[in-house]
């Protein structure tokens, strides 16, 4: 059990340098981790209202609000009124604020590489397999 907390340790040390680096990146940009959270959840919703983004996120509208506010200032996201429901806005990126996701997305893809070169793919199969069953469980 030492050498599997060992090698937790090792690994922790190893994604987090990797967001580190991108932490710097993103304090150059002058956003915040959760701004940066924020423009992940919504490309990964596929542009959600507030409600939805609060609900994701677990966390009450009022709070969204104010950090979906600034990342309308920083010219990140922006609303769009919904066809449905005409009360209801969704949240979108800007080319800013994809280039900005875009940037996060490769922070991850160098982690995966670290194990892509060094891995088989047979090997990458029965990591994915097993990090998923932690993960869901």
């Amino acid at each position: 059990m030492e050498e599997f907390i060992e090698i937790i340790s090792q690994l922790s040390h190893l994604i987090g340098e990797a967001e580190e680096k991108a932490r710097e990146d993103y304090h150059k940009l002058h956003l915040t981790i959760t701004q940066m959270h924020y423009l992940e959840m919504i490309n990964f919703m596929h542009n959600p209202n507030i409600t939805e983004l609060a609900a994701q996120l677990n966390l009450s509208k009022p709070s969204v609000k104010a950090v979906v506010d600034k990342l309308i200032e920083k010219s990140c996201i922006y609303k769009v009124r919904s066809d449905a429901d005409r009360r209801s806005t969704h949240l979108h990126l800007t080319e800013k604020g994809k280039l900005i996701q875009q940037m996060h997305d490769k922070a991850h893809r160098n982690i995966a590489e670290l194990f892509e070169h060094k891995l088989t793919e047979e090997e990458i199969g029965k990591l994915e397999e097993l990090l998923t069953k932690v993960l869901r469980e």
